[in-house]
């Protein structure tokens, strides 16, 4: 995709959603992270469903450590790879209150180094809570990054890379969110609604759909 049609794009994106966010339902930035953590390979509405009840009871590191285990994977049960998430939570908010005082860092190999956080974790807290301009390739981005032609590449970490590249700098603190919002509901897996996307004419993909 040429440089004058990624323009577009995301102007198009930004004046359709001006200021976009993420759906995950958190009050701090430590149930941002584990919002995040339980959202792999699970949607954002039915981790919303689990951890309403979960920060309710548990909203800060301390009371996640307290709760150990096996009482956090009660909670977190209706969530995939429940088991192993709840060791991670725990984990991580005993590592938060051992070496950070219970905040959440602002480095990258800070967060890295928390139980249950890879690059992609890292990121999104680093855009959502910090505003730093960097960009989480999940399966959202990385398959419209590829089905558009805007950031092609065969790895999310390539497609990362790209994006950084070729996303104009004033629209890279929120193409993140833009990117995820229109692959979740506009350019989906298996059939597109190409019919409603207002950058069909900017895409490269030779397959769109009419209805």
């Amino acid at each position: 995709m040429s440089p004058k049609k990624i323009r577009a794009l995301f102007e198009r994106l930004a004046a359709a959603c001006p200021l976009p966010a993420t759906e995950l339902e958190y009050a701090t930035p430590f149930q941002l992270l584990v919002a995040v953590i339980l959202s792999a390979q699970a949607t954002d509405k039915g981790v919303n469903l689990a951890t309403r009840k979960l920060f309710r009871d548990a909203p800060t590191p301390q009371k996640i450590a307290a709760l150990g285990e096996e009482k956090l994977a009660g909670y977190i049960r209706s969530i995939g790879l429940y088991p192993t998430k709840a060791r991670n939570i725990v984990a991580m908010a005993r590592l938060l209150i051992e070496r950070h005082g219970g905040e959440v860092p602002h480095q990258r190999a800070a967060l890295e180094d928390l139980p249950g956080v890879g690059r992609k974790t890292a990121n999104v807290i680093l855009n959502t809570v910090f505003n730093e301009p960097v960009i989480a390739v999940d399966t959202h981005i990385f398959r419209l990054a590829n089905r558009t032609g805007l950031a092609p590449g065969k790895d999310v970490r390539a497609v990362e890379d790209r994006l950084n590249k070729v996303v104009p700098r004033e629209y890279r603190l929120h193409a993140h969110h833009w990117l995820i919002l229109h692959g979740r509901y506009v350019c989906k897996a298996r059939k597109p609604e190409c019919w409603r996307c207002l950058i069909r004419d900017l895409c490269d993909c030779p397959d769109k759909t009419e209805v």
